[in-house]
């Protein structure tokens, strides 16, 4: 029995930084992909930033690389987004991913190979 909880969103300024936590629960977090979706209205689902335990590969989507890093800790089951120099265009609902082992960051936030789903939290950057 899995589990993903986010937490950190909120509202910022354009420009400012916010870090979003995803704590894991129900299995090991080393070998698999994690990583971070979004979803704004009217537009579908896309992955910003994953990371794979197996290959260490980072997966960036377009215009985040530089701004957002992601990060995790194997042993408290922790995973982080970090949010920098934030725009208004990333105002969306982000959601925490883990995928499975064996597997590159891109076919997390590409192929969307996705095992686990947080329930999302809230990012709006607004002036």
């Amino acid at each position: 029995q899995w589990q993903l909880v986010e937490s950190g969103g909120g509202l910022v300024h354009p420009g400012g930084s916010l870090r979003l936590s995803c704590a894991a629960s129900g299995g090991a977090l080393d070998f698999r992909t994690v990583g971070w979706f979004r979803q704004a209205p009217g537009k579908e689902r896309e992955g910003v930033v994953c990371y794979s335990g197996t290959d260490s590969s980072t997966y960036y989507a377009e215009d985040v690389e530089g701004r957002f890093a992601i990060s995790k800790d194997n042993a408290e089951k922790m995973v982080w987004l970090q949010m920098d120099n934030l725009k208004t265009e990333d105002t969306a609902v982000y959601y925490c991913a883990v995928g499975p082992t064996g597997r590159s960051s891109w076919s997390l936030c590409h192929s969307y190979q996705v095992d686990y789903w947080g329930q999302g939290i809230q990012v709006t950057v607004s002036s």
